[in-house]
């Protein structure tokens, strides 16, 4: 694999994700001590994603959730489906949302490096589908910015387009963060909104080219999550 070094930061969080291939693992693993800028970038994706576990209550998983995991962790390629529209089914998306965060972060455990901290975001939050697998991680770091990368090559259908949701109160209502392009990684500016909290939830949806029409969301949901401090 030749690794794109504009997109370090990229290719180190899909290796703390355990997305990548195993060659691909391998080769990584192989270069980090003769390279300076890919080993500091695993050192900030592992510091980054490590505080999603703190304050996280210990609680009992169905097996089946842990095989769909394992199953879904290492494949590159994801089709989008149609999923229900949106619900309220908040406590079983909980629920899968602590199974695909912990296994993430068994992938993340393991090197102890220390890195001076760069600008962080005040939320994480691991965004999965219906069956439980991770398909985006969003940080938000409050002051209308937020980034948003994807986990997957998805097929995104001609005149669509994804777009990014967050929900900072029950009477604001799910408001826009803003569209996502072919890109695999991009950067939203946002509106102006309260500084991002524990548990806020976050949603991409599948909507028609150029956003939602309404200023809600109307399409399919495509991978929800909520977040968890950064720090």
């Amino acid at each position: 694999m030749t690794y794109d070094r504009n997109n370090l930061a990229g290719i180190a969080d899909e290796y703390v994700l355990g997305l990548l291939e195993p060659a691909e693992t391998a080769e990584i693993e192989a270069q980090i001590e003769g390279d300076a800028e890919l080993k500091a970038a695993v050192a900030t994706s592992r510091e980054r994603f490590l505080p999603l576990d703190m304050g996280v209550e210990p609680a009992t998983v169905e097996e089946k959730f842990w095989r769909k995991i394992e199953a879904a962790l290492p494949a590159r390629q994801a089709v989008v489906s149609t999923p229900p529209a949106n619900d309220n089914r908040r406590n079983g998306w909980r629920a899968t949302a602590l199974s695909a965060l912990a296994a993430a972060l068994l992938m993340a455990v393991g090197l102890g490096w220390s890195l001076t901290r760069v600008v962080e975001p005040v939320v994480i939050a691991v965004l999965i589908n219906e069956a439980g697998e991770a398909q985006a991680v969003v940080e938000d770091f409050g002051s209308e910015k937020a980034t948003v990368r994807l986990l997957r090559d998805f097929d995104v259908p001609e005149g669509k387009t994804f777009q990014v949701w967050t929900l900072p109160s029950q009477e604001m209502g799910p408001v826009s963060l803003g569209l996502i392009d072919r890109a695999r990684s991009v950067r939203l500016q946002g509106p102006s909104l309260p500084a991002p909290r524990n548990d806020q939830l976050y949603e991409i949806t599948l909507e028609q080219q150029g956003g939602s029409p309404t200023g809600r969301p109307t399409g399919p949901i495509i991978a929800k999550g909520f977040a968890r401090p950064a720090h």
